[in-house]
């Protein structure tokens, strides 16, 4: 009987980050909060590939020039 308070504090252990990022899933999905971070995301990712285009605007001119050439 003394092995089972073992392995269960080994699969603690051993499983930690994924216990801890499962609590937090189903808090920010009882909240509502998972709308907010993926809205956050969005924004994120639009800046980045705004920038990345301001960067770069001859490379992603002819590789789109090129994709639509494909169609």
């Amino acid at each position: 009987m003394e092995e089972k308070p073992e392995n269960f504090m080994d699969f603690i252990v051993k499983y930690k980050g994924a216990i801890i990022g499962g609590v937090i899933a189903i808090l920010l999905v009882c909240t509502g909060l998972f709308k907010v971070l993926f809205a956050l995301v969005v924004i994120a990712a639009g800046i980045l590939l705004g920038n990345y285009v301001q960067k770069n605007k001859d490379t992603v001119k002819e590789t789109l020039k090129n994709f639509i050439d494909k169609f």
